[in-house]
């Protein structure tokens, strides 16, 4: 099997007495769109969190594409791994601007054909100008694909992208990001309290209990074994 594009090796966060993430260890290979499932509590947020470096791990680590991730400086990691959470954190602004924020410091100035381009991609075709505050939901959640997208990153961190859309818009960023991520070929990381969801867009899976990596598979063979042990 080739080389993992991301590996975390004995990943661990601890926080006074309590264990947060419990020496989780797994590969993710190219292409992959990798489910992380779990019962409230059991550590899935905090998990992204130390693939992005949000939080620091105080055991193990992760490779991205064999590297030691504690030689990158976070903004290259979060450039190369980037993340999409629950609700879009936008800044005030315009949509363009919002895009242009992430490449900009990496000095890369987008272009209004390159803002276009991705805009297009996510279904909001002439959006460039249009202020932040006037999105709705759906909207604000597609210009945060869009603008994660635009640094060009290895591999996504989806922090249960739908969760906080009423279920029309859910349905269409799900529908958005399963063509995307096919269309690009991209490998992701996708948090989901949805099996269903689960099933229909992931390959694999991860199951969380209380911190600690107790099953990883095939999306099937994982959502039987949390449907055993619930």
């Amino acid at each position: 099997m080739s080389t993992p594009l991301l590996r975390a090796e004995h990943l661990s966060r601890q926080v006074g007495d309590k264990m947060i993430i419990d020496q989780i260890s797994f590969a993710v290979h190219t292409g992959d769109l990798v489910a992380v499932i779990g019962p409230s509590g059991a550590g899935k947020s905090s998990l992204l969190r130390l693939i992005n470096r949000l939080d620091e791990p105080t055991g193990g680590t992760v490779y991205l594409q064999g590297q030691d991730y504690r030689e990158l400086a976070p903004r290259d990691l979060r450039r190369q791994v980037g993340m999409m959470m629950q609700a879009a954190h936008l800044f005030p602004g315009t949509v363009a601007e919002n895009l242009r924020f992430g490449p900009r410091q990496q000095q890369r100035e987008l272009t209004d054909d390159e803002v276009a381009t991705l805009l297009a991609q996510v279904g909001l075709p002439g959006f460039a100008d249009r202020e932040i505050t006037h999105l709705s939901g759906g909207e604000a959640q597609r210009v945060s694909l869009a603008r994660t997208l635009a640094n060009r990153p290895a591999v996504l961190l989806l922090d249960e992208p739908t969760s906080a859309l009423d279920e029309r818009a859910a349905q269409g960023i799900e529908a958005l990001l399963q063509r995307i991520l096919q269309e690009e070929k991209l490998t992701a990381l996708m948090i989901t309290h949805d099996t269903e969801q689960a099933a229909r867009l992931a390959n694999r899976a991860l199951l969380l209990k209380a911190g600690q990596l107790v099953r990883a598979g095939t999306v099937t063979e994982v959502i039987h074994a949390n449907a055993t042990l619930s």
